[in-house]
This record gives structure tokens, sequence and C-alpha cells, in this order.
């Protein structure tokens, strides 16, 4: 359940006073996803998605996405557009939180990934990095190669590693040590989704319909953009990695935005970073998330396994490229 802030319909009509969009018909929570809180709302003036932005998001970092979504719109990547009140105004407060309105997106994410997915989201991720080339604001990776230590520490440690058995610990040491050594630093980079995996594209018709969940966007270097999601879409539920699906994702991608020789030749590495943010991220939610919780925490033990797929790998050749770009 992903509606951690209840709003009730006084608190709703105080909102939508700042905007021109009449009264509201219906106004329902959302139940997918983890960060903040979501509602779909349907008024006079159509439907739209509202979104209470919870403790997990930094307020300081709200204007960068927002922006960013304002700037991918203009330039029509599929993407929710802050809706601004009459003031002009985007962010707000509503029952004690940051809160923004935006439009709403036809579709719906896919349960069963096809290797056309891969192709559209291919061409979608390279369409988003272009369009968001030009986009003045910046912000660090705060989940990036120096942040996982650190987190690693956090999540509990060698403790936390050991609990959940596997050779965890030994893995996550070994890996963290040659991530720091050997991670790339002078690829090209701009601004990346960070968490573009399936529950955040959305498709109609056979197309992608909306890319959404800008929370985690920042600044760093596309192909750990793309090695996120190979990493998201193109290992099957039995954690087995599916070449057609990477290869397609691969060659669509470079079709909109040619690889360089040099971030194909990095994408095993950081395909392993990319693996170990979010075994990090699980594990540490593994070990954080109270019993009883309305959200899940998610098996660190899949990331686990697509780490050991990628630490096997000696070339992009695996994941169905030629080391040079064509």
């Amino acid at each position: 359940m992903a509606v951690y802030t209840d709003v009730d319909d006084d608190q709703l009509d105080a909102f939508l006073a700042a905007y021109d969009l009449g009264a509201a018909h219906a106004f329902k929570g959302i139940a997918e996803g983890v960060e903040n809180s979501n509602y779909l709302l349907t008024t006079d003036g159509g439907t739209f998605i509202l979104t209470l932005y919870e403790k997990r998001v930094d307020p300081a970092d709200l204007p960068f996405f927002i922006g960013l979504m304002h700037h991918l719109a203009a330039r029509h990547i599929p993407c929710p557009a802050p809706v601004p009140g009459r003031d002009g105004e985007v962010l707000r407060e509503l029952a004690g939180r940051p809160a923004a309105l935006f439009t709403f997106l036809e579709g719906a994410w896919p349960r069963r990934i096809e290797a056309e997915h891969c192709r559209h989201l291919g061409s979608a991720l390279a369409g988003f990095h272009l369009a968001a080339a030009d986009y003045p604001a910046t912000r660090a990776n705060a989940l990036s190669v120096d942040a996982w230590a650190p987190l690693y520490e956090r999540a509990g440690g060698a403790a936390a590693a050991r609990a959940l058995g596997g050779g965890l610990e030994e893995v996550i040491e070994e890996e963290l040590a040659a991530l720091a050594a050997y991670w790339p630093k002078d690829l090209p980079g701009g601004v990346i989704h960070a968490d573009l995996f399936p529950d955040n594209v959305f498709f109609k018709d056979g197309a992608v319909s909306g890319l959404i969940d800008f929370y985690f966007a920042c600044t760093d270097l596309f192909a750990y953009d793309v090695a996120i999601c190979l990493n998201a879409w193109c290992f099957e539920p039995d954690h087995q990695f599916n070449i057609t699906k990477a290869r397609g994702l691969l060659n669509a991608y470079r079709k909109v935005r040619p690889f360089g020789a040099e971030e194909l030749a990095a994408l095993p590495i950081l395909c392993r970073g990319a693996a170990m943010r979010f075994l990090l991220t699980r594990l540490f939610d593994w070990q954080h998330t109270p019993s009883g919780a309305l959200v899940r925490p998610k098996d660190p033990g899949e990331y686990l396994k697509k780490l050991q797929f990628h630490r096997e790998v000696s070339g992009p050749g695996a994941y169905g490229l030629e080391a040079a770009a064509r």
C-alpha cells in the first residue's frame, strides 16, 4: 500500500480551491509505489494524480524533480506534467506534507515483460536522455558508488549479510572493493532516471505511453541508467538473463542515442554496480521495515543472483553487443 497520509474531504476541497479545476468527483488512493502517497483524482477539469511527498523524499530536491518533469513534458516526453494553480505555483502543502498535482497518463505497466517491451523501453530511455540534455539543474546521485559502502554499514553490514546466507557477506565486500577501484568516471552523462523499473513505464497499444516516478532522478552516467534497465527488464522470473531482451533494449537505445565504444566496454562493471545499488537498498529495507508494515520489503536475494551473473561477464558481448559502437 502506498498511501501513508490520509486526506479528508475538507482538506482536499481547500487544496483544490487554488486551482481552476472545479469540484472533485472521485478520489482514490493508489496502492502501487513505495516512496510517496498517491491519489487518483477526478474533477470537473479532468483526471489527475495527486502526490503527497513523504519523509524519504528531501523537500529540497522537489524543485529539481518537478522542474525536470515540466522540462520533459514540454519536449514531448510522455511523463506526468506538473499542474500549476492560479498563482502559477505547483508545489503546495496538504495534510502536513508537500504536495503537487500532475496530469494523468493512460496506459498500464507490463506484468509480463516481452522482448518488444524492452525494445520500446530502449528507444524511450534514449529519448529521455536526449530531451533532458539541456535541463539546467543538476542533482548529485546520492546512491552512487561512493555511497554504497556507507549504505552497507547502515543496513547492518556483515551481520545483516550473514543473516541472509548464500555467501552474501563475501560477495558484497569483494564487490565494494572492486567497484570503488574500477568504477568509470569519464563517460558521457547528464540527467538520468535511475529507477526505470517496469512499474515505472506505461504502455498503451504496444507503445510507451508514460515514464513515471522521477524521484531518484539525478546527474550521472547515461550508460549506468542503461545498466539499471538491463537488470530490471532483462532477467526472467527464475533469474536467468535473457540476451534477446537485452539485445533489443540496447540496439533500440543506440539507434536514438549512439553508444561510444568506451560506454559499451564499461557495461559489465556498470551492471555490477547497478545490481549492487539495489541489493544494498533492499538489504537496508529488509532490516529496517517494521513487522506489520503495509509495504513488504523486496528480497535482496534477487539482486544477489543478478550480481553473480554480471561478475562472470567478460565483455559487452554477453549482453548481445560487440565492444565497438557501430
